[in-house]
């Protein structure tokens, strides 16, 4: 049986080697599929597939933003400038402007991501540094896991929190079932009393009357939708004891729970039993709004 998780979460791994120092962040918030984006210094390309791959295997849903910052070593200082870059720029501006470039702007193009890097290594040596990439791609999965573990951190606080609306809603449903109870009686009483006002001559057969209250009080039943609610109820408990993934049917049971309110309050005779039909829909209104962060 596996836990039930949230979508929101935030990890932070660092490090550092010979070549410098490294952080990786993740975070995730919530989202209707899992959409991963990576980003990575230029030339890191093998890492970002790495860790859509990894994330696929931890994650269901989600919308996650995994980012990776190298600052390199500060001795043995030295500029490397990425010439094709800076010429390719060069002549597509050129191209734009029909007219050569100044000093001023090459070295405007020159602050560009990726033109010019420093530190003891370039950032493209060591991203053909195997063992530089082995090492970044395992704080990588580090990090992930530990947003795993702060979204299963926050999936314990929301089965909590989901369970307690459950009973709530049960709560509700057990005040309905019993005002469900007085339903007949109430609309019996209430055709009635209309008949005498409109018929006060008598006219209307008895048997005739008789049948259209019985009609009436059956179209007013409500325990096809307290059944029903019962075993949503069970339902929910089910979904949130056996774990994520669950979100989704979560949300559609919340959808379920309140169709039945809804027709729990169209078929009532009693402003009670509305009152607890809306009070019903209150908490099913909660209930759905917290489902939406389930993994």
């Amino acid at each position: 049986m596996s836990e039930l998780s949230g979508m929101t979460g935030f990890a932070r791994v660092t490090g550092e080697a010979p070549w410098g120092s490294w952080a990786w962040e993740a975070k995730s918030v919530n989202g209707r599929s899992l959409d991963v984006r990576v980003n990575t210094p230029p030339g890191f390309d093998v890492l970002e597939r790495s860790v859509k791959a990894a994330a696929s295997k931890l994650f269901n849903r989600g919308s996650l933003q995994v980012s990776l910052r190298i600052d390199m070593s500060a001795g043995d200082e030295k500029v490397t400038v990425n010439e094709p870059l800076l010429v390719a720029l060069t002549n597509a501006a050129q191209a734009i402007h029909g007219v050569g470039l100044s000093g001023e702007a090459v070295a405007t193009l020159m602050t560009l991501k990726g033109v010019v890097e420093t530190g003891g290594s370039s950032l493209r040596e060591l991203a053909q540094d195997e063992a530089a990439i082995a090492t970044l791609t395992q704080a990588a999965e580090a990090a992930l896991n530990e947003l795993a573990a702060a979204r299963l951190a926050e999936g314990a606080s929301l089965k909590d929190l989901l369970t307690g609306l459950v009973s709530e809603m049960e709560g509700f449903a057990a005040s309905a079932a019993k005002l469900a109870e007085g339903q007949p009686a109430l609309l019996k009483a209430r055709l009635t009393k209309q008949l005498d006002e409109l018929d006060a001559e008598g006219r209307v057969d008895a048997d005739r009357a008789a049948v259209e209250i019985a009609l009436s009080a059956a179209k007013a039943d409500v325990r096809e939708e307290l059944d029903r609610l019962s075993a949503h109820f069970i339902g929910a408990r089910e979904l949130l004891a056996a774990g994520s993934p669950a979100g989704r049917k979560i949300d559609f049971l919340a959808q379920e729970l309140n169709r039945e309110a809804n027709t729990l309050c169209s078929k009532s005779v009693s402003l009670d039993l509305t009152n607890a039909g809306l009070g019903l829909k209150g908490v099913i209104d909660q209930f759905k709004e917290q489902a939406a962060n389930v993994e």
